[in-house]
């Protein structure tokens, strides 16, 4: 297939529904079990088969992440789960665990498998092995370089595709393969149920000293494990001319919004590397307006550092609005995410299109009574738009902050 597909995070419903309305090439999701983000969002069977109607309707395919490492208890619940992905339509399992690809081409025959980067494919001799068993695809380990990835490409046959992280959160440990988490709190994130002692905040206890904990610190912070956040958004053409398949944008369990805005970055990223253009900053500045960690380019040139004066997120948005309906005109009904007033400088985010900027207009309640502002979550609100703006468009507010701001506030309810 020709690259770059863009792949999305749809942790629930409503961010499958705004990963394909803003450009996802697939999408990748998890059912109640074996998927890697139990805090995420879980279809159902019922669910699993309107993910696949909706994304298929739109040319959109669906993956699913089978990608934990199950014991034998656990492991005995696969066949029936793999039928109904068959039975529902689903193009492709993500696999880590040897025993469940087996049991995928026993009782899904007709679902592609794809190699999760838990896995930890660093070399052509593994990557090809796994293509022998009969995977069409390896999601390669994060700490591959650029360089590793193209003398890769360049001994694994054509046939094999490759997926990379591109942007988003990512682990301190080794292709995600962390024992932390198990050994803190018992919580095991190998089966997806991770309580991230990574972003935790260090301190040392001396044992007669209960009381008087002494700070950790490394390089000026105390966070010793935080990892920056991945942002490949201006480096595609290079991952392109490096044998890339697909971009993967991590955040299952990261907003509506998150998949919205990234989605769009990144679909413009990647038409942009396929035609041989050079992409507009417009699109290397949407990354910024979603909470973030610092950003860095992980392993692909380097080592990508870490950020250890704290865990906070950044933002230079916050979400205010969400669109339900609007006419040709521009008059248009809105849910509130939060506060915002007449005479705010906002910007209008649809899908596939640049932002645009306006100042608020008056305000009016679902009755169409006039209000001084929008104040309740989630509350009807009526104005008008600059344009047509399609449903699930943003209406988004600028923070007064710098844009190294920490983010106090949730970029909203979505």
């Amino acid at each position: 297939m020709p690259g770059l597909e863009v792949l999305s995070p749809a942790g629930d419903r409503e961010k499958l529904r705004m990963a394909v309305a803003y450009g996802a090439d697939a999408v990748y999701l998890a059912g109640p079990s074996f998927g890697m983000r139990a805090g995420a969002g879980c279809f159902g069977q019922e669910e699993m088969a309107w993910a696949v109607d909706c994304c298929h309707s739109r040319g959109v395919k669906v993956y699913v992440t089978c990608n934990t490492i199950p014991d034998d208890e656990e492991i005995a619940a696969l066949p029936a789960f793999l039928e109904q992905l068959a039975a529902a339509g689903a193009d492709a399992v993500i696999a880590a665990d040897l025993g469940v690809l087996r049991l995928c081409q026993k009782y899904a025959p007709g679902l592609a498998i794809h190699i999760s980067t838990q896995a930890g494919v660093m070399n052509s001799e593994t990557a090809r092995f796994f293509h022998g068993l009969g995977a069409s695809r390896v999601v390669l380990a994060r700490e591959m370089s650029l360089a590793q990835i193209r003398a890769l490409r360049d001994n694994t046959p054509p046939s094999l595709e490759l997926e990379v992280f591109c942007h988003g959160a990512m682990c301190v440990s080794f292709s995600g393969r962390c024992l932390l988490s198990a050994y803190m709190t018992g919580r095991d994130a190998n089966r997806g149920r991770c309580a991230q002692p990574c972003r935790w905040k260090y301190y040392l206890t001396e044992e007669k000293r209960p009381g008087a904990p002494m700070e950790l610190v490394e390089d000026g912070g105390t966070y010793l494990y935080n990892a920056q956040d991945l942002c490949m958004i201006d480096h595609l053409p290079a991952l392109l001319e490096a044998g890339v398949t697909s971009i993967k944008i991590e955040g299952r369990t990261k907003s509506a919004y998150y998949a919205a805005a990234v989605t769009n970055a990144y679909r413009h990223g990647a038409d942009a590397a396929l035609a041989g253009q050079p992409l507009d900053e417009i699109w290397s500045r949407e990354v910024y307006k979603v909470s973030h960690r610092p950003y860095s380019t992980g392993f692909f040139f380097g080592q990508p550092g870490q950020y250890t004066a704290d865990a906070c997120y950044f933002s230079q948005c916050d979400v205010v609005a969400l669109v339900e309906e609007c006419d040709e005109a521009g008059r248009a009904r809105l849910s509130q995410r939060n506060r915002f007033f007449p005479g705010d400088e906002l910007e209008l985010l649809m899908p596939g299109q640049a932002p645009v900027s306006f100042t608020a207009g008056a305000l009016y309640d679902g009755e169409g009574a006039s209000i001084p502002a929008a104040n309740h979550p989630k509350m009807t609100v009526q104005t008008t738009l600059p344009l047509q703006a399609p449903p699930d468009s943003f209406l988004r507010k600028r923070r007064t902050e710098s844009i190294s701001g920490h983010a106090t506030e949730p970029e909203g309810g979505l």
